[in-house]
């Protein structure tokens, strides 16, 4: 939704977008060599599983190709850019002004940030127990995640992982952050905001609420709900 918004801004958001379905009807905007970049980067932390039987039943639900959004990444991983990714990397950034939307990006954005320059970095999120219900929906509906033995605990780390490497990694070392929760942009008080930091039009327009489908019903404790304060403070959100 937050891309979606944008695609009339100016930004050149890539060449080929992930294609629509039933979890995201008006389009996701991932363009599909952002993805594959950030799927090979997230390769070092995550690599493919090996031939034979017995690895293959030893590491049965190890990620393959195009899940690894779905990867619970180390806090102390590194990554390296080779210079084939730099080659790739180059290539869409020159496209400048440009506009890219994947969720890799909470692990990869340490490869990308010498090649965007100053660029605003706009961080969306939701309830962490609607989030999770989202993905386990996702999984749910598609074939290609049904390997990945999901769970609701499971969908609830993927969302503790994804925001701690921001909040500690990238954000705290890098001023130039929105934090927007996904219920702004419902009640259009992130648009304001949104227009300001990036000095564009957004199309208001794109917001369509009968498409928040997802309705957590996990209880969230502990670090989940720390981290989740926290993104919503940042957020000056006051609801829950």
């Amino acid at each position: 939704m937050a891309a979606g918004v944008l695609r009339n801004a100016g930004y050149y958001m890539g060449d080929r977008f992930y294609p629509t379905d039933e979890g995201n009807p008006k389009g996701y905007f991932e363009d599909l060599e952002v993805n594959a970049i950030n799927e090979e980067i997230l390769l070092q932390a995550h690599p493919p599983r090996r031939n034979g039987p017995i690895s293959g039943l030893l590491t049965r639900s190890r990620l393959k190709p195009g899940q690894r959004w779905l990867a619970p990444v180390p806090i102390d991983a590194t990554f390296r850019c080779s210079a084939q990714l730099k080659e790739r990397i180059e290539q869409l950034t020159a496209n400048a002004p440009v506009c890219f939307k994947d969720p890799r990006f909470s692990y990869t954005l340490d490869v990308w940030r010498p090649f965007i320059n100053n660029a605003v970095q706009v961080c969306v999120f939701r309830n962490p127990s609607t989030t999770a219900n989202s993905i386990v929906k996702e999984w749910e509906r598609s074939p290609y995640l049904h390997n990945i033995p999901m769970t609701d605990d499971y969908a609830l780390r993927v969302w503790e992982s994804m925001y701690t490497h921001i909040l500690t990694r990238h954000c705290a070392f890098d001023g130039s952050w929105l934090f927007i929760h996904y219920n702004q942009f419902l009640d259009g008080s992130a648009f304001d905001r949104l227009e300001h930091a990036l000095d564009v039009t957004a199309d208001r327009s794109f917001v369509d609420p009968s498409l928040a489908r997802s309705d957590g019903h996990m209880p969230v404790t502990g670090d989940i709900s720390s981290i989740y304060d926290r993104l919503c403070e940042l957020a000056n959100y006051s609801g829950r």
